[in-house]
Formats: C-alpha cells, structure tokens, sequence
C-alpha cells in the first residue's frame, strides 16, 4: 500500500474565523498554527502547504497568564552596534495588538518559504470587524480557555 502524498490540485481550502475575546495567547497560537499548517486534515502532507486561511478578530482582547504584560519582552536589532530595541508585551498589546499574535502564530510554523506562505493566510484585526465577508468564513469555536 503507498503512502498518500497531496497534491496541490488536492487541497480544498476553508476560511474560519477566531474571536481571541478572552483566549489565552500561546493556547491560541497553537491551534492557529495547527489550522495555518493543515494538521486537522487527513490529507496532511509535511511538504506541501494544506492548511487553511484563517482571520482572528478582536485581537486587543486576548490575554496572557502571570506577568507577562510587564516583564516579557520582544527583541529587535537593527544590525547597526547599539541598534537593539526591547517592547514589552503590555506596550506591544497597546499599540499593535494583532502584532503580538502574528508573532505567536509565526515563531510555531517552520522557519522556511513553507512556513512563510502558511503565514500570509493569516489575517488579524484589532476589533470585530474584517474585509473576509466574501470569503463567507466559517466560525470556529475553540475549547482553550
């Protein structure tokens, strides 16, 4: 018996749309990432992108355990000496909420053009509104808390 490999005539890609309102940022992250990379499917083929577009709405309300908001930050570095900048989680999540999940979600797929191309189904936004409604996006429900 041959194992199945997909081909990308295969692939029948949905949109769903995540309201964050409530979730747990890293819970969150991992089961976007699962959807981006198409591990719900069983034609999930490591090689080929088979995953799904997926919009995350309410972005500014996603949470985060202990005291992350203060004392987590996210690193940046110019490539000039000195040119490093350090953002904590509560500033990131005043200023750009949906950048706080885009870097969740990104850091959990692969590291290659792969990962890049699962990346760009992804589409955040900061309140309830989004531009997908032609896309008729299925809602989906996710038992994290």
């Amino acid at each position: 018996m041959k194992s199945f490999m997909a081909n990308p005539m295969d692939i029948e890609r949905k949109w769903f749309i995540i309201d964050a309102e409530g979730k747990t940022l890293g819970r969150l992250a991992a089961e976007v990432a699962k959807i981006l990379r198409g591990k719900h499917k069983p034609i999930f083929t490591p090689h080929v992108d088979t995953g799904d577009f997926v919009v995350i709405v309410n972005a500014e309300k996603v949470t985060m355990t202990g005291n992350k908001l203060t004392d987590k930050t996210y690193f940046q570095h110019s490539g000039y000496p000195g040119g490093t900048r350090f953002t904590t989680y509560g500033k990131l999540r005043a200023e750009k909420p949906e950048r706080l999940i885009e870097i969740a979600v990104k850091g959990m797929l692969p590291h290659n053009t792969l990962g890049a191309g699962m990346f760009k189904k992804l589409k955040v936004y900061r309140g309830a509104e989004h531009p997908h409604a032609a896309q008729q996006p299925e809602v989906l429900e996710l038992n994290i808390r």
